[in-house]
């Protein structure tokens, strides 16, 4: 049995089990289960955190799965990138206290940055040449 590891919630989630239906695979999809087999096809999903998919996809628990690029690149190859599906867009951004002074990323030379991004925003800072002190957090941050 094939199994393949979506978010569980969200857009991606939608965009990922919309794929899936097009390619003629039948389930039921349920929020409430971690896991839905198809009726037509051997396959299972599995309705993961999308920061947890790379990991289950490396430790063979699962045999691919669908994440955002910035999720992939964080896991720091946990999981190989295959094709890149062109859906689910997200824009990463930076906000500054308002009256801050900002112009230019320079600006952030030797500044404390909180990110759920280290690995993205490190390696973006330092082709920039800047460096910054960055404190990992997690969670809901939006």
């Amino acid at each position: 049995m094939l199994r393949i590891a979506i978010q569980k919630s969200g857009r991606l989630s939608d965009d990922s089990l919309q794929l899936i239906r097009e390619c003629g695979i039948s389930f039921v999809s349920s929020s409430y289960k971690l896991k839905v087999e198809a009726s037509n096809f051997p396959l299972e999903i599995l309705y993961l955190r999308d920061d947890d998919i790379p990991g289950y996809v490396q430790d063979g628990v699962a045999d691919l799965g669908i994440v955002g690029q910035n999720v992939l690149v964080e896991a720091g190859g946990a999981a190989l990138e295959v094709e890149a599906l062109g859906f689910s867009k997200c824009r990463l951004s930076l906000a500054v206290p308002r009256g801050a002074e900002y112009n230019s990323v320079a600006d952030l030379q030797g500044k404390n940055i909180a990110t759920s991004y280290p690995r993205l925003l490190g390696d973006y800072l330092a082709g920039q040449g800047v460096q910054a002190h960055l404190h990992t957090i997690s969670g809901s941050v939006e």
